[in-house]
C-alpha cells in the first residue's frame, strides 16, 4: 500500500474553521487522534490522507522544506516562503475565503508620493539629506525585495517587524511599510495611505501542493467544485 500524503492544515482560528467548513461541503470530514486538541489527524472521503495540524506560517515552511505534500495557508505567507516560480510548489488552488492584500503604504502627509516611482525619488532625496537609505518596516521582507526590484526601487533596507508594523512610522523606526491589510481601516488611523500601485499581493486562504498524489489530486477537484 502507497504511503499516505500529508495534509497540513490550520490547527486553531478562523482559517480552520473556513477549512472545516469547506472540506464538510465537498464530503471529507477531519478525524483527529488523541483528542480535540490532538496535532495529527486523518481526512475522510478524499483516499489516503494524513492531517497535520500546524500553524499558517508553519505549514508555508513545511512546505518548502518537504516535511508535507499540501497545506492550507494564506498565500501571503506561501509566497513570502516561495517564490510562484519556486520547483517545491507543484499547484495551487486559491479558496474563498481568508482574503488580505499586502501593501505599500506610506505617511499621509507625503502628499508628493503616490506612486512606487515617486518613492524611488523620494528615496534617492532622503539619503542625500539623511545619510542613510530609507527603511521599510514590514514581516514581508522577500515579497517586498521582489516587489520593490520589479519597480527599480533601490535605495531603501528593511526593518524586520514583529509587532504592530503600522505603528513603525509613528514610533519613528522606519518611514514606509509593506504590510496586510483587510480594510485599510489600521492604516488609515496610523496616518498611512497605500500608494496608487502599492498592491503587492491580493492574498485570500489557498490549498499548495508540493507533491502530488491521486489523492490529493481528486481532494483539489472535489474542492475546486465548491470554490
Amino acid at each position: 500500500m502507497k504511503p499516505a500524503s500529508v495534509l497540513g492544515l490550520p490547527s486553531k482560528g478562523r482559517l480552520m474553521e473556513a477549512c472545516m467548513e469547506l472540506f464538510a461541503k465537498a464530503g471529507c470530514t477531519i478525524d483527529r487522534t488523541g483528542s480535540d486538541r490532538g496535532y495529527r489527524g486523518r481526512l475522510n472521503g478524499a483516499g489516503n490522507i494524513e492531517i497535520a495540524f500546524l500553524s499558517a506560517s508553519e505549514i508555508a515552511n513545511h512546505l518548502r522544506e518537504g516535511k508535507i505534500d499540501a497545506g492550507v495557508t494564506g498565500e501571503d505567507l506561501l509566497r513570502e516562503t516561495l517564490a510562484a516560480d519556486d520547483p517545491a510548489l507543484d499547484s495551487m488552488l486559491r479558496l474563498n475565503f481568508g482574503p488580505a492584500k499586502v501593501v505599500v503604504a506610506v505617511p499621509q502627509c507625503w502628499l508628493d508620493v503616490a506612486s512606487m516611482s515617486d518613492l524611488d525619488d523620494v528615496a534617492e532625496q532622503f539619503y542625500r539629506r539623511h545619510g542613510r537609505r530609507i527603511r521599510v518596516a514590514t514581516k514581508y521582507a522577500n515579497l517586498t525585495r521582489r516587489f520593490f526590484a520589479d519597480r527599480g526601487v533601490t535605495g531603501y533596507r528593511i526593518v524586520a517587524s514583529s509587532g504592530a508594523t503600522e505603528g513603525a512610522p509613528a514610533a519613528g523606526t522606519a518611514e514606509l511599510i509593506v504590510d496586510i491589510t483587510t480594510t485599510g481601516s489600521t492604516l488609515s488611523a496610523n496616518h498611512l495611505r497605500i500608494l496608487d500601485d502599492g498592491l503587492i499581493l491580493d492574498s485570500c486562504a489557498v490549498l499548495a501542493i508540493s507533491k502530488r498524489s491521486e489523492a490529493l489530486a481528486e481532494l483539489l477537484k472535489n474542492l475546486a467544485e465548491f470554490i
